[in-house]
């Protein structure tokens, strides 16, 4: 039950989502193959018996001198007779030389030849689910570095899909079409029993980041009171940093979030897309009074003497902080900051949970022990790069600050876990 910002008691609880259509969206999985390779042991490929060996070599010995002695005397036959029991015995040496030597150079031409046509074991290809945080970055190419270098240290091929929204990003890891996930913290709440946490990216090494709102200079707005009955610009339904979050700070600020964010507000107008888009529309759009998002996309335009008035622990934590207000001059844009978080978990990487493939083991250990040259791409690339250098291990619980955010919006993810 939560409370609403007047002190009476909220007695909603709500099946978040059911109105988003997420359950809908799904992803693609891929398979494993395996093949037996041949042994090639010596019966098959050149033992004893299929490369002439002693026992035949004998007897042909033994036919060629019957047949030369036949009207010799018996003196002579019987020196063949010994010669003859000499040779046999000589066969029979031969015959276990002969199939050592085969079944040794069957096994070796067996194991070579198989192994070059169907002893290796193919790769296991694996589905990586990407989520949408940012509208305008090629999320795939800047995720390369991560693919190649796991496909440097595990013998798996790595598919991607950039899936349409955070929620489509779990649901496809629900429906088994994906094996790996880039996801949203509150996906680890909403997902449990679904995915595994693997561990929590960190960025030059931070492992929590922050959500702000801002607004532009020029709007009249100075606090967060000042947005009621206005557009507010959001997130991702699913988004922490970019709606959830924030949702709790306007709550917090004595504005009513109505059924927000799976239902309408009450004191204002809110609008979800993606952090990028929530941002430049409230830049572009002047019937947009704030944008909230995480700090990665709104603290290079914010003065960085800002942060220091508003949150110390940004100062002291976010990896954000030392390039605050580099893009001002660049893109002539400046925006105000209204508010910044507590620091939030930093999104996880994930596998699924009923995946069941030996690659899954030694998948997860590529990624605890990935570094930040494994990350980076080459000289060549001009895209934008990947905005973690690492990560470190991490589990559910690291996430409660996710399902406290949760339960002051009184939100349940029944119909997604």
């Amino acid at each position: 039950m939560a409370l609403t910002p007047d002190g009476g008691d909220d007695t909603r609880r709500r099946a978040f989502l059911k109105a988003s259509g997420g359950a809908a969206l799904t992803g693609l999985l891929a398979g494993c193959l395996g093949d037996d390779g041949g042994n090639g042991n010596g019966n098959g490929n050149g033992n004893g018996n299929g490369n002439g060996n002693g026992n035949g070599n004998g007897g042909d010995e033994n036919e060629t001198e019957e047949t030369e002695t036949e009207e010799e005397t018996e003196t002579e036959d019987n020196a063949t007779e010994v010669n003859e029991s000499e040779d046999n015995a000589t066969g029979t040496d031969g015959n276990e030389s002969d199939n050592e030597t085969g079944n040794e150079s069957g096994n070796e031409s067996g194991n070579e030849s198989d192994g070059e046509t169907t002893g290796e074991v193919e790769s296991t290809t694996a589905q990586f689910i990407l989520n949408p945080a940012e509208a305008d970055v090629a999320i795939e190419e800047q995720y390369q570095p991560m693919f190649e270098y796991l496909e440097s240290e595990v013998n798996v091929e790595i598919e991607s899909t950039r899936a349409e929204s955070y929620t489509a990003t779990l649901q496809a890891m629900r429906n088994d079409r994906g094996e790996i996930a880039d996801i949203s913290p509150s996906a680890v709440i909403a997902g449990e029993g679904v995915v595994d946490v693997v561990g929590i990216r960190i960025a030059y090494g931070a492992s929590q980041y922050f959500s702000t709102i801002t607004t532009m200079p020029d709007r009249g707005i100075s606090e967060l009171a000042d947005l009621e009955g206005e557009q507010v610009n959001l997130g991702d339904i699913l988004s922490v940093s970019g709606t959830l979050v924030p949702l709790t700070m306007l709550q917090d600020a004595g504005l009513d979030i109505g059924n927000a964010p799976d239902g309408d507000a009450a004191g204002f107008e809110a609008a979800y897309s993606d952090h990028t888009t929530a941002r430049e529309q409230m830049v572009n759009r002047d019937d947009v009074a704030a944008a909230c998002t995480g700090a990665f996309s709104s603290a290079p335009y914010v003065p960085q003497e800002q942060f220091d008035e508003v949150s110390q622990d940004f100062v002291d934590i976010s990896a954000e902080y030392e390039g605050a207000g580099d893009a001002i001059e660049e893109e002539g844009v400046e925006l105000q900051l209204l508010a910044v978080s507590d620091p939030i978990p930093r999104a996880p990487l994930v596998t699924r949970s009923n995946w069941d493939h030996p690659a899954k083991a030694e998948i997860e250990e590529a990624i605890l022990n990935v570094t930040e040259e494994d990350l980076s791409h080459g000289d060549d690339y001009d895209g934008e790069p990947l905005w973690f250098t690492g990560v470190e291990e991490g589990n559910v619980d690291d996430y409660q600050m996710i399902s406290d955010v949760m339960d002051q919006l009184g939100l349940e993810f029944e119909d997604l876990s």
